[in-house]
């Protein structure tokens, strides 16, 4: 992509996204024909074609494809590095970690304690989100590392550290007659008359078809399960979570989570390394 400037690969993604010329113009604010014309320039420039139009409709070719991949990573990269370097501009020690609200709460408490006790530890922001953001903070630069669960996030082009792997529960409301079973299987937990599982957002933010409800981060879902309207697939240390009004049965043929703590492979960051030290020792 030598030679490419930003400019062009936002133009690039906003139609890859869209595969409509007039939504993706409109979503970057210009008028149809320039974009057009940038991108066609960008065919040029490359010598591949990238998108196949047609009078009713645009798709991607298989170079496009790959465009589109790399160009959302370069330009998390640019987007990541103007945001670390606006905060490193302000002076301020610090780390900044996120992590899914509600997820690996142990964990988290005993990684925290850990790094404080670290020769030369600094202030360590934590911000909480929602199901699936957490490796977008991470890749566009509002974090300095996170905490990720293979395989929901995908860690490619992260650097890892493993921390925990455990099995997946079933959680129930209390008193449902499937809480005296020793263990269930994914497909009896599909199959529960009145309980369907929930339906978590994709990365793009919109939620897959299906009869269970939406679901935007665990302390939402666990008020429906109790309230006996969903049930849910978790990893073991949601235990720490349960509350009287909840029940979990193991599922032994679910499969294995593994928390892992992430950070960007280029970073250079003694406070990051130290962080990832204090994880690694747990």
């Amino acid at each position: 992509m030598a030679g490419m400037e930003t400019r062009e690969l936002r133009y690039f993604v906003a139609v890859a996204e869209e595969l409509h010329f007039g939504r993706a113009a409109s979503r970057l604010g210009i008028a149809q024909p320039p974009l057009s014309r940038a991108i066609q320039q960008i065919e040029r420039h490359l010598g591949a074609v990238l998108l196949e139009r047609t009078s009713r409709s645009v798709s991607l070719t298989e170079a496009g494809a790959v465009l589109l991949r790399e160009a959302r990573a370069a330009l998390d990269a640019v987007e990541a590095a103007e945001r670390r370097t606006r905060r490193a501009a302000t002076g301020r020690p610090g780390l900044v970690l996120v992590a899914k609200a509600g997820a690996s709460a142990e964990l988290l408490a005993k990684l925290l304690d850990a790094y404080a006790a670290e020769p030369g530890a600094v202030a360590v922001d934590v911000q909480l989100c929602a199901i699936a953001e957490q490796e977008r903070h991470l890749r566009d630069g509002r974090a300095d590392v996170a905490l990720l669960h293979r395989p929901f996030d995908s860690t490619v082009g992260l650097d890892t550290e493993e921390l925990l792997t455990e099995g997946q529960v079933a959680v129930l409301p209390a008193g449902h007659p499937l809480t005296t079973r020793k263990s269930l299987t994914m497909a009896e937990v599909a199959e529960m008359p009145g309980l369907p599982l929930p339906r978590w957002p994709c990365p793009d933010g919109s939620y897959p078809s299906g009869p269970g409800p939406e679901v935007r981060d665990h302390a939402q879902l666990l008020q429906l399960i109790a309230l006996g309207r969903a049930a849910a697939v978790l990893p073991e240390s949601a235990w720490s979570q349960l509350r009287g009004d909840l029940a979990m049965v193991p599922v032994p043929d679910a499969p294995r989570v593994t928390t892992v703590i992430a950070w960007p492979p280029h970073s250079r960051s003694r406070a990051v390394a130290g962080l990832v030290h204090a994880a690694s020792r747990l």
